[in-house]
């Protein structure tokens, strides 16, 4: 069969354990689809829209850890998966990106959905590879077989990412009538060792007696996810040193009962004196991104004399601007291997305890004056999330989306108690685009739960999300409709410029009530404090049909009462 070469490129991705496709409808990618399609192994799924469906191909592959193959048509099709490629590239997300594409002779000959398609996502790939266009020869053959192999291996090789396979096809791109479409048993595969960095006790025992001459060892953690063994061996060595740990609701540490979860909240309004109490001698970090601006700032401003950054390969990101040391190993491990440090006593142990002490009486006087804020908080966005939160059940995803809502999360946090509560956001590129369908595709690959915090914006730039056939019984979006988002009034700059309203704030009067009819979604309309007990609890019961929980309001209000929440933390230090 002439597509022999192309059906086998689905043997060999299930033989390598990748086994879950996003097909978007086309027609010159048909050989592709067919092979998928037509593989028992492969679960398929179609979605029309081929930016929603490469963000929903992030997701499946967000949740359950395996690269997710993703197909479209040749043309612009491949251009509308570009934000969510980059996305996956900062996050480290594995994708198997397939475009078909027109043979070369046809590229700038004015032919219908014809683009210049080689290496079309440029350096937000790890890698771009071409299919030849012809398979009669065995070399050709053999090309294809191990193109794949090295694809799939270089997606799942640290850091994780996206790998694109650019494939030309010539018409006719159909099996005849009569022809049966199976797949190849003797076919090449190519396995790759799976090792971890690890260090040398001579390595280990260096590092223990440099972090023994500081005094003031500050540990921050970015986005990462879930890992409750990794939680473990951080806070044992945060309890052994001591060493305060700082993390934003996105780095998954919530079950850590020291962890300092308000640092972007307090280091916004704590007076440099403050704030010089704060800096560390030696800064350990580990994980990606961080979301707290003030936090980056805070160390940006008040250098550490030495910064230690923990990965287990790759190039590491300076983002504090003091990076002196990469630890090639697993986090995990190192902590684990720190936490040996022989304790000291005395004097030198006594500055190590007042620096963690000093760090959690600013988590405390934060924590205090949240508590004074939220006993008697004006109905709004904020204490609604707050409420939203309190009430996620024991095992969960929840999906942060960009701007406000990840915002308005991390003020809040995650108490030790939700343990059970994984929080995903698209912190990569941290753009609205793409933020719903994500959520859509961690719903679609498991039972768990899966909460979506959504502003306006986020949810209908991105309502094609919802733009298929596939029911979402355990999806649940919570949608903060201020018609037109208050990131722009409350970030410096935008909110005092004249020209704010029109060109930086989006103005608009849509609500997601249609969207919930259209889709046949049940929607839940909360327009008032008194409904919001009632309305959460039929938004937490799980019978059957997703549900939209919608808050509409306004931007002023929301505005009024952030600026009251900001007030009130600044009057805990006599502001």
């Amino acid at each position: 069969m002439r597509f022999q070469p192309i059906f086998d490129i689905a043997e060999i991705c299930t033989r390598k354990g990748v086994n879950q496709a996003i097909l978007c409808p086309g027609s010159r990618c048909a050989p592709l689809t067919l092979a998928f399609v037509n593989h028992e192994d492969v679960k398929v799924r179609t979605l029309s829209d081929e930016r929603s469906a490469a963000f929903v191909a992030l997701g499946i592959a967000q949740q359950t850890s395996s690269p997710t193959i993703l197909v479209c048509t040749s043309g612009s099709a491949a251009y509308n998966f570009s934000p969510a490629v980059a996305e996956a590239f900062f996050q480290q997300i594995p994708l198997i990106i397939f475009t078909a594409d027109r043979p070369k002779e046809w590229i700038d000959q004015y032919d219908g959905q014809t683009i210049r398609q080689e290496n079309i996502f440029g350096r937000h790939v790890k890698k771009s590879f071409t299919l030849p266009e012809d398979y009669e020869h065995p070399d050709s053959i053999w090309f294809i077989h191990r193109t794949i192999n090295e694809a799939i291996n270089l997606s799942e090789e640290y850091p994780k990412g996206p790998v694109h396979i650019n494939a030309p096809f010539r018409e006719p791109l159909y099996p005849a009538k009569d022809e049966k479409i199976s797949f190849s048993k003797n076919i090449k595969i190519i396995q790759n060792t799976k090792s971890v960095s690890t260090l040398s006790g001579e390595e280990i025992d260096d590092l223990k007696r440099n972090i023994m001459s500081f005094s003031k060892v500050l540990v921050v953690s970015g986005q990462q996810d879930f890992d409750d063994g990794l939680s473990k061996a951080v806070e044992n060595f945060s309890k052994a040193y001591p060493a305060p740990l700082v993390a934003d609701v996105i780095s998954n540490l919530h079950p850590v009962a020291s962890v300092l979860r308000y640092s972007d909240t307090f280091l916004s309004v704590c007076g440099s004196d403050v704030q010089k109490s704060l800096q560390p001698e030696l800064l350990i970090t580990f994980g990606k991104s961080i979301i707290s601006k003030n936090t980056k700032k805070f160390l940006r401003n008040f250098k550490p004399k030495e910064h230690w950054h923990i990965q287990p390969n790759g190039l590491a990101a300076d983002t504090f601007q003091s990076l002196t040391k990469v630890i090639v190993a697993d986090p995990k491990s190192i902590f684990k291997a720190l936490t040996s440090i022989k304790k000291e006593a005395g004097f030198e142990r006594q500055k190590k305890e007042n620096f963690f002490r000093v760090w959690q009486a600013e988590e405390h006087r934060t924590i205090h004056s949240m508590n004074r804020y939220f006993k008697n908080a004006p109905f709004s966005e904020l204490a609604l999330v707050k409420e939203f939160i309190s009430g996620l059940p024991g095992r969960c995803n929840l999906h942060l989306a960009n701007s406000m809502s990840v915002r308005y999360a991390n003020f809040i946090g995650l108490e030790a108690g939700k343990r059970g509560v994984h929080v995903f956001a698209n912190r990569g590129t941290s753009g609205i685009d793409g933020c719903s369908s994500t959520a859509v595709g961690h719903s679609l690959c498991t039972e768990i739960p899966n909460f979506l915090i959504t502003g306006d914006l986020a949810f209908f730039y991105d309502r094609n999300a919802f733009w298929h056939n596939y029911p979402l019984p355990n999806l649940r979006v919570l949608v903060l409709n201020n018609h037109g988002g208050i990131i722009f009034n409350i970030i410096d700059g935008p909110g005092n410029v004249p020209e704010s309203e029109e060109f930086f704030v989006t103005q608009q009067k849509l609500s997601a009530r249609h969207l919930a009819n259209e889709y046949g979604f049940e929607y839940i309309c909360l327009d008032g404090s008194k409904k919001t007990k009632n309305s959460l609890k039929n938004f937490f019961l799980f019978d059957g049909p997703t549900k939209i929980l919608e808050m509409e309001s306004s931007q002023e209000e929301n505005k009024e009462a952030f600026d009251k929440f900001k007030q009130q933390i600044k009057s805990g230090y006599g502001a």
